[in-house]
């Protein structure tokens, strides 16, 4: 069956993006090995290599896995698919996240959980752009989907233009956790900025059970200033 691609409208037999485009998106390779926080490109082997902020104070989560910067022509596909409700738009990269986890050879988690959205906020916006990477990933992965075990309880503010300090005052008391939690998890989420929702939802799993705690996204934001960290 053959289908334009969402990048350049050529007709392809891949269901999105062709393999041209797909090949052209902007790769966070030269990122820090827990949070993957693009580093400067000076960093000639980054496998490893750890940014600041995760040495002087390592956060709750295990490991970031973002292939892409959140820039050009990805930040476009995220945005028409989340604020547009264009799925078609978002499917084809999670289709190559789930490759990228696939062919890394890593032990799977037990359970993908979706960063869960406030009812209300949920309800407006006509469905979770998380919870819909999740199935996605669980289709590719064969690794379950299980979204009740992590709420948004508390109605925050928006997190656009806060710093990550502000972010986390954001979330205090923003989730909450039913367990049994599985020892290995992975959150999925579509894109990474400050780690605020990361951090706070790591902090969350662990103290109700998880030992592993992965994110997975689809782009992480390039560096931010260090008074925003």
């Amino acid at each position: 069956m053959t289908h334009l691609c969402v990048g350049c409208l050529t007709p392809t037999q891949n269901d999105g993006l062709c393999g041209a485009c797909g090949a052209d998106l902007p790769r966070n390779d030269a990122a820090c090995a827990r949070c993957a926080l693009p580093l400067t490109s000076s960093i000639a082997d980054p496998l490893g290599v750890l940014c600041g902020p995760c040495i002087s104070q390592p956060p709750a989560f295990d490991r970031v896995v973002a292939p892409w910067l959140y820039s050009f022509p990805v930040n476009s596909l995220i945005s028409q698919f989340k604020y547009g409700k264009q799925r078609a738009f978002g499917k084809p990269l999670a289709g190559l996240l789930a490759r990228e986890i696939a062919a890394s050879g890593d032990g799977r988690p037990e359970c993908l959980i979706p960063v869960p959205m406030h009812p209300s906020r949920e309800r407006a916006r006509g469905f979770n752009q998380a919870e819909e990477i999740a199935l996605w990933l669980a289709d590719e992965l064969d690794v379950p989907v299980i979204s009740h075990l992590v709420q948004r309880r508390k109605l925050s503010d928006t997190q656009s233009g806060l710093t990550r300090r502000q972010r986390l005052v954001n979330l205090k008391g923003a989730f909450g956790v039913s367990g049994p939690i599985p020892e290995h998890v992975a959150v999925v989420d579509d894109v990474v900025t400050t780690g605020a929702t990361a951090e706070e939802l790591a902090k969350k799993l662990k103290k109700a059970g998880a030992r592993t705690v992965e994110i997975w996204a689809l782009a992480r934001t390039p560096r931010i200033p260090l008074d925003d960290l």
